[in-house]
């Protein structure tokens, strides 16, 4: 048998079988929590972790279970159409300046539904049925002010408003199904006094509007017929149209008269001499004729007028005016009548009302709180919040 260590002793001609080895030192060291590492992380336990605890202890632990309850309604009017007038709309009714659906949205909102509310059916009573102490949060406390009912109904009434098709919808929380939907209730209820007291009003206004129309017309269409009694007692002329034209038929048969005498005269100067006596009578005749003839032309304001006196055309341009005022008048005060009239038939029958699409429903299962909605919602803020600090700090950091 041969020697071991014969076999392992290197020759000239023999190479090594094994090679001798190289170090390799890593290139970096071996990584290790830093200080800001830690800082990172204790600031997402206590920024992102324990908020996030508290609030689902306090969502599934104290938040007591809310019932909701919905009321779904409009404003709904009759228009009725406008009387006919002949003025282009003198007795016309005001128009609205906002929509009636727009005042009962803000009525929804004010303090002065909450305080009637409180009245009617006990908001502090029944939004305190759970101990404020231990729900802060969705519990009122009965000691608060109207101010804090008016918060409290900022947060748990939910009101949803279409101004396209004005639709409003009403959704309430309560502790218990029957608070909830006798809060509804009582809301339609409110806003339905309002809309009848709206609906009361604007007829009064609009009656109040056609009765004074109906008065200014009345006494524009007395003044008018005075002033046209106080002109025919001034010219104690009726129609001055009519004695124009009897005044026209005097002066034609005078002017048949003045062409008959002028005829006789010549021929009385054909056959007598220029002393004859009916040549003398009927020169004098024509003049009288002349005369007269001239006369009634100055009165009706042809070829010159006397001072100091009115002419037929004068008083006749008078008398038309009085008249077309006296007619206008007439006209004013029959259609200030018939929107009078119109007005008192509207106020008979009630023009506005509230037309409930949704009647106060009532909850069979408590939804309320969204214990996990409202979980995640604040996890992701705590997280988005932590992360937004964390970016700040690292470049704050990375800047020194």
């Amino acid at each position: 048998m041969s020697n071991p260590s014969l076999l392992l002793q290197p020759t000239d001609h023999v190479p090594l079988a094994f090679p001798a080895r190289h170090v390799v030192r890593p290139l970096a060291r071996a990584g290790r929590m830093r200080r800001r590492h830690w800082a990172i992380l204790v600031s997402f336990v206590l920024l992102v972790c324990i908020p996030a605890g508290l609030v689902a202890a306090y969502l599934y632990g104290r938040a007591a279970d809310q019932y909701a309850s919905t009321v779904g309604f409009s404003v709904r009017s009759e228009t009725p159409a406008p009387p006919a007038t002949l003025l282009g709309g003198l007795a016309d009714l005001p128009s609205q300046t906002a929509s009636d659906t727009d005042i009962l949205y803000a009525y929804l909102r004010s303090q002065d539904l909450v305080h009637k509310l409180d009245e009617a059916v006990d908001l502090r009573t029944i939004w305190s049925r759970v101990s404020h102490e231990k729900d802060p949060v969705f519990a009122l406390d009965p000691r608060g002010t109207i101010e804090d009912v008016v918060a409290h109904w900022a947060r748990m009434v939910d009101l949803v408003y279409d101004p396209a098709s004005g639709l409003i919808d009403v959704h309430v929380l309560a502790f218990t199904p029957d608070d909830a939907q006798n809060v509804t209730l009582a809301v339609l209820a409110a806003c339905e006094d309002l809309i009848n007291v709206l609906s009361a009003q604007a007829r009064e206004d609009a009656i109040k509007h056609a009765r004074g129309e109906l008065g200014t017309a009345a006494a524009r269409l007395k003044q008018a017929r005075l002033d046209l009694t106080a002109f025919r007692n001034r010219t104690q002329i009726v129609d001055p149209a009519l004695d124009t034209r009897n005044q026209m038929g005097l002066m034609i048969t005078l002017q048949e008269q003045l062409a008959t005498a002028i005829i006789d005269v010549d021929l009385l100067q054909g056959t007598t001499g220029q002393d004859d006596p009916r040549i003398l009578r009927a020169q004098r005749r024509i003049d009288v004729i002349e005369k007269s003839i001239a006369t009634e032309r100055r009165k009706l304001g042809l070829g010159g007028s006397d001072p100091g006196k009115t002419v037929f055309a004068t008083l006749i341009g008078e008398y038309e005016g009085l008249i077309v005022d006296r007619e206008f008048a007439e006209s004013a005060y029959l259609a200030a009548l018939a929107s009078y009239d119109s007005a008192r038939a509207d106020a008979r029958k009630q023009s506005r009302y509230l037309a409930a699409h949704i009647r106060p429903t009532r909850a069979e299962k408590a939804e309320y709180p969204a214990r996990l909605k409202w979980f995640l919602l604040c996890s992701t803020a705590f997280f988005l919040l932590w992360a937004v600090l964390c970016l700040v700090g690292y470049g704050l950091y990375d800047r020194r």
